[in-house]
């Protein structure tokens, strides 16, 4: 009986240890959703709606193969449609992918696909795809807003990698081409922005940053679907079906080494985010900038071990930051990617409809440093956000450039 009591206890004191949000009802807004964001993920989520008419989407769920040689049943692959972001997500909402929904298994890519229809006059549905890895319980999450407040159309066509399967990224290097198919035919319609955009203001900076008086656009008239179309010019360009709609594809064209760095120059406009404004003047000024940059990392650690290392982990927060946040302008010239690489990876990641927040440890167990992001309607992108930013953050932000600038930064 004793015994009994015992275990009786223990299996009490293990339920309500337990933190809060496992015990409550999963939604889309309390999800974490942190392994998007990782630079250890082995799976990379995107979810490509096309709009076959009014209510009926053809929604491609591709998951890009980041770890080595996969295999497919290591995953369980499912989809949910949601109301909204703060529905509980019942069983019955959850539907998993069966071999019949998997229409590409290429070297890179698992590819599955589904016709969604919405039901007449619903001004609100939310598509959430997860990839639960069985060995060791990881769920990785993407979702976008079908139809919502922010989203009034997707474009009725898609673009394409050479093999057919959608073209997942948001860039592509100046020079290459896609394929372009649309459900109306034959025709799209493209403009070239050759435009470069400066480095945002830091988080605890809060007046406007300048917005330019003229947006430079360049109306290349028509092309034909099916048809490989190179893209030759960097900047960005912006497809539509008809230039009346409200809805289109943006592809930001990129250097040939992107997302790594190409050169010296844009080493040294990259670390603005770790110097003190008269060293970012010094390296902008030098005629040799190998030379001033390579003395500009030994002063940070007066270690040529320590430079090399501080280097490699700073370029390569560049890279991830240029991978996952890259829109009109490079990844790392984003409010997201100014904080992801200052900042390293968030530990939380939560979406609501209209703001996307970070989450940090902070210096004690119970306080956390949260970044909110607020998503703006634009019609270039339905996911682009924008920095709450606030003088609050200055401490900890001082802080975690010192951490860089004497190497000991690592995630």
């Amino acid at each position: 009986m004793m015994q009994k009591n015992l275990l009786v206890r223990i299996f009490f004191l293990l339920i309500i240890s337990l933190p809060f949000q496992s015990l409550a009802q999963k939604s889309l807004s309390n999800i974490n959703q942190a392994l998007r964001y990782s630079r250890y993920s082995r799976l990379g989520l995107k979810i490509i709606p096309v709009q076959m008419s009014e209510t009926q989407f053809k929604v491609q769920f591709i998951a890009e193969k980041i770890e080595e040689n996969p295999e497919y049943n290591a995953y369980s692959f499912s989809y949910a449609l949601l109301d909204s972001y703060d529905i509980p997500i019942e069983p019955e909402d959850t539907q998993l992918f069966g071999p019949a929904d998997l229409v590409y298994d290429t070297d890179r890519h698992w590819v599955f696909e589904k016709t969604i229809t919405i039901e007449e006059g619903k001004e609100q549905l939310m598509v959430l795809f997860t990839a639960l890895d069985t060995r060791q319980g990881d769920e990785y999450h993407y979702h976008i807003d079908l139809k919502s407040a922010f989203v009034e159309s997707h474009p009725t066509f898609g673009a394409y990698y050479a093999n057919e399967v959608p073209f997942d990224q948001n860039y592509l290097n100046a020079g290459e081409a896609l394929l372009f198919k649309t459900t109306q035919g034959p025709t799209l319609h493209s403009f070239y922005y050759p435009m470069n955009f400066d480095v945002p203001y830091p988080p605890m900076e809060t007046k406007p940053a300048p917005v330019p008086k003229e947006l430079e656009v360049v109306d290349q008239g028509d092309f034909l679907e099916n048809i490989p179309k190179q893209l030759d010019q960097l900047g960005y360009y912006f497809f539509q079906q008809d230039t009346a709609e409200a809805s289109g594809l943006l592809l930001k064209t990129t250097h040939e080494a992107f997302p790594k760095v190409k050169d010296w120059d844009e080493m040294v406009e990259m670390v603005t985010y770790i110097s003190t404004r008269k060293e970012h003047e010094d390296l902008l000024a030098a005629s040799d900038k190998k030379k001033a940059l390579d003395e500009y990392w030994l002063k940070l650690t007066r270690n040529p071990e320590t430079a090399k290392e501080l280097i490699r982990e700073y370029f390569r927060q560049v890279e991830f930051a240029n991978i996952l946040f890259t829109d009109f302008k490079e990844g790392w010239k984003t409010d997201k990617g100014m904080v992801y690489i200052i900042m390293g990876p968030p530990q939380e990641v939560t979406f609501s409809l209209d703001r996307e927040i970070w989450s940090y440890q902070g210096i004690g167990e119970s306080s956390k440093i949260r970044f909110t992001f607020a998503r703006v309607k634009n019609i270039l992108t339905p996911h682009y956000y924008t920095l709450n930013r606030s003088r609050a953050y200055q401490p900890v932000w001082f802080k975690n450039i010192s951490q860089w600038r004497s190497g000991k930064m690592a995630f």
